[in-house]
């Protein structure tokens, strides 16, 4: 049987081998807890500690500022309920947001709309993008916090994340920002954005499910949700998960050293994928910006069809309607409905993600199937 082609990188990336080299060990042999004062302990403790450094070196944070967490829906979940009572004592109760944000940020900001705080959604434009001088009157000294992600996890889209920040910073509020798609994608650097609190997950650079981190900036407070001895600066509170946390650290090192000449790949395999698309669909609509975007996303709405259909009717393409947050589900996407799509375009989209194992031939496969899929009377 010829192989699928796997285009979802967004949703999960595959655990790269040499990641998996690293973790085995500390599932097979080096079984000790870092709180053990002994030999066992002490060589698990310095291992999520070479990690912790690893983590810090790629995105310019210092080792003291991570946070290690069991995914990124858990940092994000720490960063915006920890902030948001942290600020209360102060009268600081607004909390500014996207309204294309990822799950992980809204539903929170939901809850505590529901505890009292007033939640302001900020409308993007066709692009997908929030523009600043619009925000700007909404983000106020009542401010708490702003949010805003660094890349969208549909359309690929970047946001003007460091005027974003500037803002919150002259309101006296914090910037927190969820690079859990941009990191290992895009150079990210927590300085450089202005961020206080950045979130990233494992396995969106190749370490495994089940790991991820929360930057806290140094002099950044924020209050704990769970409660227990005092693991991760005692704000993460339970024995580390020392093998996912040394892949976790192993990730980053690749990352950081492949960044460059990955994005360059990545690039140039999207922007073939969609010319061949192009080229054959007559009405195929690019979602999201052009140029301010991932360099592996590409999300594309088919005329006349659902995407789910064009997927279906190509079995052999590995890919997604959307977030996989919320596959399965035939509903409109609330992210490309906020970028102003009407419902037939939103339908009709398909998100392509590219990765680190996707080749120059799987691309060329890719867009044959879709093509023929488009064409097919099952499709239409």
């Amino acid at each position: 049987m010829t192989p699928m082609i796997y285009l979802d990188y967004n949703a999960t990336t595959p655990v790269d081998p040499h990641v998996l080299e690293a973790m085995l060990p500390y599932l097979a042999v080096h079984h000790g807890n870092p709180s053990s004062d002994h030999e066992y302990g002490r060589r698990a403790k310095a291992a999520v500690e070479a990690a912790r450094a690893e983590v810090a070196a790629l995105i310019g944070a210092t080792p003291a500022e991570i946070v290690f967490t069991g995914c990124a829906t858990e940092a994000n979940n720490l960063a915006l309920l920890g902030a948001a009572r942290a600020a209360r004592p102060g009268g600081r109760t607004i909390l500014v947001t996207s309204a294309i944000e990822h799950p992980s940020v809204l539903n929170p900001l939901r809850h505590l709309a529901r505890e009292g705080y007033s939640v302001t959604e900020l409308q993007v434009d066709a692009a997908g993008r929030v523009q600043p001088d619009r925000a700007a009157k909404h983000i106020t000294p009542e401010v708490a916090l702003v949010s805003v992600m660094l890349a969208n996890n549909e359309t690929g889209s970047l946001q003007a994340v460091r005027a974003m920040a500037d803002l919150a910073h002259a309101a006296g509020a914090l910037m927190h920002v969820d690079a859990a798609q941009a990191v290992g994608k895009v150079a990210v650097d927590v300085k450089a954005l202005g961020a206080d609190l950045l979130t990233l997950a494992g396995h969106k650079f190749y370490a495994p499910k089940g790991v991820g981190a929360l930057v806290v900036r140094t002099g950044v407070v924020i209050e704990p949700i769970q409660y227990g001895a005092g693991h991760e600066h005692g704000l993460r509170p339970g024995t580390e998960n020392v093998p996912h946390i040394v892949a976790l650290g192993e990730a980053a090192r690749l990352a950081r050293t492949t960044l460059a000449q990955e994005a360059a790949r990545m690039t140039a395999l999207r922007d073939r994928l969609h010319g061949l698309l192009a080229a054959a669909i007559p009405g195929l609509r690019l979602n999201g910006h052009p140029t301010e975007c991932l360099p592996n996303t590409l999300n594309i709405s088919f005329p006349g069809v659902a995407g789910w259909q064009v997927l279906a009717a190509a079995p052999a393409v590995a890919a997604s309607t959307g977030s996989a947050c919320h596959a399965g589900d035939h509903a409109v996407s609330g992210v490309l409905a906020a970028m102003g799509l009407t419902r037939e375009a939103a339908a009709g989209a398909v998100r392509l993600s590219l990765g680190r194992f996707t080749t120059d031939a799987e691309i060329d496969r890719a867009a044959d199937a879709l093509i023929g899929a488009w064409r097919s009377p099952t499709a239409t």
